[in-house]
């Protein structure tokens, strides 16, 4: 073999070294990473922990109300097939080319399976049994809470940059609205967000978090709001014409869960192998085991306009 041929593991580490530099984007802020050990994980989704009171007549215990949500590992796998004369030949970095490109496109993969997740949204169930974007959220003593709301736009689903700027802060407030199972506050601390648009809507977006003034010559409350953080995320992923989606990304606990039971690992069919004897290839597979779920709808709202 020539000794020029680039190896197997000078294209593994090669891969590594990119898959180090690649961005996940937006995915660790709106999800949170469990580590997984087995087939599936039962999430016991607990009530919040009871608020503290007037200490009259002895303690008052309080129990935890559970909810149940299972999510199943999958396995998900990407596969670069080379001919040993493109190894023996790669002069210019062409293959690491390549495999930078695989690693980019491996680290996005849960933004993939999360913005699938987050359009099954209306029709899809989350821990409490209703739908992860529903108007007829209940638990304990929360009363009936809605995080799928709708903004009536004087163009319809063509909002102006007034209107966008109108429907973000409906959503948070709807969101700073949501209460636990025991009807306290659950998100009265929230102070960053992270506002979810198709590319129809990100100019709109961005104008209305952005610009320092409204339409009417005024100031943009957006900007000025003391201690809060919000932010545009443009996701290509999306089919939405009609809805954006807002997150709370500063709770202990996420909108999503990002599971994993074996991380990102590569392995290759290269020297010595019968592939390479009888075909003169290579193939480096890359493999992942885990899933994607639903965690806190009380840190999400859907807003479609109308």
């Amino acid at each position: 073999m020539s000794a020029n041929l680039i190896t197997s593991r000078a294209v593994i580490g090669s891969f590594y070294a990119a898959l180090d530099q690649a961005d996940a984007g937006w995915v660790n802020d709106l999800s949170f990473k469990v580590q997984s050990n087995q087939a599936s994980e039962q999430y016991a989704w607990l009530g919040m922990a009871p608020a503290m009171r007037e200490w009259l007549g002895g303690r008052a215990a309080t129990d935890l109300r559970e909810f149940s949500y299972s999510l199943a590992n999958k396995e998900h796998e990407a596969t670069l097939e080379v001919t040993v004369p493109e190894l023996r030949r790669d002069k210019t970095g062409q293959l690491n080319v390549r495999i930078g490109e695989l690693a980019d496109r491996v680290m996005s993969y849960p933004a993939k399976l999360l913005s699938t997740l987050i359009e099954a949204g209306e029709s899809t169930t989350c821990y409490d049994g209703a739908y992860f974007f529903d108007t007829a959220h209940a638990e304990g003593s929360s009363g009936t809470q809605d995080n799928d709301i709708t903004y009536a736009a004087a163009t319809g689903t063509t909002p102006t940059v007034d209107e966008m700027r109108t429907a973000i802060i409906n959503s948070i407030k709807q969101i700073l609205g949501f209460k636990d199972d025991r009807g306290e506050p659950m998100n009265e601390n929230a102070r960053t967000f992270a506002v979810m648009v198709p590319l129809t809507y990100w100019q709109q977006a961005i104008e209305a978090v952005t610009l320092p003034t409204v339409s009417a010559g005024g100031a943009n409350v957006i900007p000025n709001l003391p201690g809060f953080n919000i932010r545009v995320l443009p996701n290509v992923r999306l089919s939405w014409t009609t809805k954006m989606a807002t997150f709370r990304t500063d709770g202990r606990v996420k909108p999503f869960i990002l599971q994993e039971e074996m991380p990102i690992s590569m392995k290759a069919v290269a020297e010595g192998s019968e592939l390479e004897f009888n075909e003169n290839k290579h193939r480096y597979g890359v493999d992942w085991s885990g899933n994607v779920g639903y965690g806190y709808w009380q840190h999400a709202c859907l807003t479609t306009f109308t």
